[in-house]
Formats: structure tokens, sequence, C-alpha cells
């Protein structure tokens, strides 16, 4: 399989709402939400409403399929979510939290891996030292976070706030 990373844009939008719905769906039997059902979450629409502002980078994976034309698989994102509008993984109003998804039939590939990789170089070089997550404790993917240089800061609810440092 060859796959390629490129910067997100904000021609991405569409993507990462779908994304969005993955990654909150992590679980086996939960079900995708759609774009329309995300942006009636306001907790989970901050994630991908009018992404990107500044200081906000992403990171898309592409695989070429038999019909020649590239195909998303994945992406990763950083937003800068302060004030009132603090996400799950909030630390500061200056680190950003990360959002990823690898879509389902392509999970298990290292694509996540090397989408974290990546978004972490690209957050170094927009000026951020550190960069946050929240994710559920029984989550299987936070082995993954750990295994990248993300350390757990806060644990409530459930779930762990975890930061990792940039590249910067």
């Amino acid at each position: 399989m060859e796959l390629v990373l490129r910067p997100a844009t904000a021609d991405d939008r569409p993507l990462l709402w779908r994304l969005l719905g993955e990654a909150a769906a992590w679980r086996p039997d939960a079900e995708v939400l759609t774009a329309d059902a995300l942006s009636d979450d306001a907790a989970l629409a901050r994630y991908a409403r009018g992404w990107p502002r500044d200081g906000e980078v992403g990171v898309v994976a592409e695989t070429r399929v038999e019909t020649g034309g590239p195909v998303a698989v994945g992406g990763s994102w950083l937003r800068l979510l302060g004030g009132t509008e603090r996400g799950y993984g909030w630390v500061a109003d200056d680190v950003p939290e990360l959002s990823i998804a690898v879509l389902a039939p392509w999970r298990g590939r290292g694509i996540g891996r090397r989408l974290l990789a990546a978004v972490l170089v690209s957050a170094g070089a927009a000026g951020h030292a550190r960069v946050s997550l929240s994710v559920e404790d029984d989550n299987p993917a936070r082995a993954l976070y750990e295994q990248v240089g993300f350390v757990a800061v806060e644990q409530a609810h459930g779930a762990t706030t975890m930061v990792a440092s940039t590249s910067r």
C-alpha cells in the first residue's frame, strides 16, 4: 500500500467531519454520526466547525486505489480551543487539541502512528510546543498515544487528558 501524507486544507472540511464521526464512534458497536448529527452536538462540532483558524494544522493520509485517484483514509488535525470553547482535552488556551481518525477498513496498518508523527512535526513548525488530547480509558488507541510520547496529565470521568511535546 502506497500511503501519502499531505497537509490538510480548508477543502478537507467534509473529510474532517467524517473523521470526527469515526473518532467519536471508536467502539466497534458504536454508530458513526453524520456531519449533520455532529454539527448539532456543540461538544463535538467545535472540533471541525470553521477549521482551520490561525495556528491550526492538520495532516491527511491518502492512498491510491485501482481507479488511480487518491483516496483519503485518515487524518489528524489540531484545534485551538480556549475560553468558553474548551474541549475535552483542554490544558491551556495556547495548547492545541488533537483529533485523529483512520477509517475502519484501513485501521491496523500503522496509518495512525504516521499521522501522529506528522501532525506533531507540523504543530512544532506552526510554533506549538505541546499538543493535548483526550482519550477514553478503555480506548486501545491510548497505547499508541503513549508510544509516540503522550503523557497523562489528568484523569476524570473515564477519560485521560494527555500531552506531548512537539519538535518545535
